[in-house]
């Protein structure tokens, strides 16, 4: 930094050393620095401009602009899913040396009616003002991936509750996987939402892809035929595995008059459709029974 361009102004002399400032930011940043080309590629964030933005920001002021700027940051950062650990370590490289540049400023412009002591309270803002972009970038970064968090477990919500209408009064909703107690509660809020909604009479609940149900899902599950069945819709279970009945035995859990059970889906699609075109029904009991 032996050769740095003297200015008056702190503003002036960053943009005039530029070159040298994001040389000495590359030495500091070593882990970031092997990382630009690729951070450039993912995320089209060029981040030595970024940085030269970031400190004239600062040494102008502009509070709002700098705000605005992090909010962008964060939110491309948490879309392209680009490592917190790089933010940081350039965040600490650019402020380390914005500071050496400042301390070459002061050395450069010193004058015998100006002390150093004067001159760093006058900058002494400069790091509340790096540290309110830094808390704007996370805020931001956090914001949108629990934005994303939130919006991707609805739609996995959705695919979980398939319900599939196949008559105007028929539905089927054909349940896999392990109910919780978390997918319990999942299932009971969309089940009711859609049996409502598509006025269905009659919901084919077949749990045959059923691995496991632990006790307070069959209790929660107990509640949902009970919903079913106060909105005037016909339950039809089919597709009950041996364990579960004997965990439902476990608990005295006994449906009653809340729901019909049938020993498979094809069962139940064979009793409950009527169609006068055979054909057609043959071929949904067959779409649904493979």
């Amino acid at each position: 930094m032996a050769n740095l361009i003297k200015s008056e102004d702190i503003h002036e002399f960053l943009v005039l050393n530029r070159t040298s400032f994001e040389e000495r930011l590359l030495s500091v940043a070593v882990n970031v620095r092997d990382k630009i080309d690729e951070i450039h590629v993912i995320g089209n964030i060029n981040l030595l401009d970024n940085a030269h933005q970031l400190i004239l920001l600062v040494v102008d002021g502009k509070f709002e602009e700098l705000e605005e700027f992090a909010k962008k940051e964060g939110i491309v950062w948490a879309k392209h899913a680009m490592t917190l650990s790089f933010k940081l370590e350039w965040i600490r490289a650019i402020r380390k040396t914005f500071w050496e540049f400042l301390h070459q400023f002061d050395l450069l412009t010193a004058k015998q009616d100006k002390k150093s002591e004067e001159f760093y309270s006058e900058t002494s803002n400069y790091n509340d003002l790096i540290d309110s972009f830094t808390n704007s970038f996370f805020i931001s970064y956090s914001r949108y991936k629990d934005e994303l968090i939130e919006k991707q477990q609805k739609l996995v919500n959705n695919l979980s509750v398939p319900i599939i209408p196949i008559t105007p009064d028929i539905s089927i909703l054909p349940l896999i996987g392990t109910i919780d107690t978390n997918r319990a509660g999942v299932i009971e809020e969309k089940v009711l939402l859609e049996v409502g909604r598509l006025r269905i009479q009659t919901l084919i609940m077949d749990l045959s892809g059923i691995a496991e149900m632990d006790n307070e899902a069959i209790r929660l599950f107990l509640k949902l035929l009970d919903g079913v069945t106060m909105m005037g819709s016909k339950l039809v279970i089919t597709g009950l595995r041996p364990e579960i009945v004997r965990n439902m035995i476990k608990l005295d859990v006994e449906f009653g008059v809340k729901a019909t059970t049938k020993a498979s889906l094809q069962k139940a699609l064979q009793d409950y459709l009527k169609f006068s075109n055979t054909t057609t029904k043959d071929a949904l009991v067959e779409l649904f029974s493979n």
